[in-house]
């Protein structure tokens, strides 16, 4: 009924309103009330019975919010925009035809005409873009312990509840952009906000930073985080290495210090064998000399 109104109206003949609109898109954060602008010119002053203010989708022509007769008339508007609408009754005398949309949602986003008549008749479209920030990135990484140089790394960088589609750079520790050996995946859930979640695989470096920077496309923010991984299984032996070149190197002390006992062991034997030798060959040229004399 409503499309068959609009063009009734349509078909007069009379000069256009002058029906002001955005011309850039007006962004919406998701979850707020956003106000979408339509204001009119050009007429006389007027009675408000004599306004007609028609807010539909530009694509599907469905009613968003109908004003005519003094009053809303609401009986044929899209259901999902139902308790969610509402003109400035105060400030229509004044041309504001602005929609006050509440609680928006990621489907609310489209493109919106604004059709108002009052004596004459005027129209503009403008564009409504949805906006949700996401959270702060966390970045996750596995194998997590006996690192090494040279170990093939892979890094998770996961945020959430965002609208739109985010894009996510990789960097080094020097603010080197990271390209290769990314992967990534962006899944809506049923509000039709996003998860986001990348994946950069690395050969490990004895000593590596790896930042991930979520950039969001409306909203202009960015999201960071950073982790800096060592391989601590070559840089810092294990404690059981430790342990192992102690204990070797007592070992060996006590080899050293054994063999030095014992040499001076049969140093010392080696002397009492000399001496006793040599007393006995005394004893036996002293009994020898001693049977000559007699």
């Amino acid at each position: 009924m409503l499309a068959l109104l609009l063009c009734a109206l349509l078909a007069l003949h009379a000069d256009a309103l002058d029906v002001r609109v955005p011309e850039s898109p007006a962004v919406a954060l998701f979850g707020t009330d956003a106000v979408l602008n339509c204001s009119f010119s050009g007429v006389s002053e007027f009675n408000l019975s004599e306004l007609s203010v028609f807010w539909q989708l530009s694509d599907t022509k469905r009613a968003v919010h109908s004003f005519w007769q003094s009053r809303d008339q609401l009986s044929d508007q899209e259901e999902r925009f139902s308790n969610r609408t509402s003109l400035f009754p105060d400030q229509l005398p004044a041309g504001n035809a602005s929609l006050l949309l509440r609680r928006v949602r990621v489907a609310d986003e489209g493109s919106y005409l604004c059709f108002v008549r009052v004596q004459t008749y005027g129209s503009g479209a403008m564009l409504m873009q949805v906006a949700a920030p996401f959270s702060k990135p966390l970045v996750t990484w596995g194998p997590e312990s006996a690192l090494k140089p040279g170990d093939v790394v892979a890094l998770s960088c996961v945020a959430y509840g965002g609208y739109p589609e985010a894009e996510v750079l990789w960097q080094d520790g020097a603010g080197r952009n990271l390209t290769d050996n990314v992967t990534i995946s962006q899944v809506a859930n049923e509000e039709g906000l996003f998860s986001v979640r990348s994946v950069l695989t690395v050969i490990l470096e004895p000593s590596s930073t790896y930042s991930c920077r979520l950039m969001h496309p409306l909203l202009g923010e960015e999201g960071q985080a950073s982790v800096t991984i060592s391989a601590q299984g070559l840089v810092f032996p294990p404690l059981a290495l430790w342990l192992t070149v102690a204990l070797a190197v007592c070992l060996l002390a006590l080899l050293v210090a054994l063999a030095a006992v014992c040499r001076r062991k049969i140093r010392e034997s080696c002397e009492e064998m000399r001496a006793e030798e040599e007393a006995k060959e005394l004893e036996e040229a002293k009994e020898l000399e001693e049977a000559k004399s007699g």
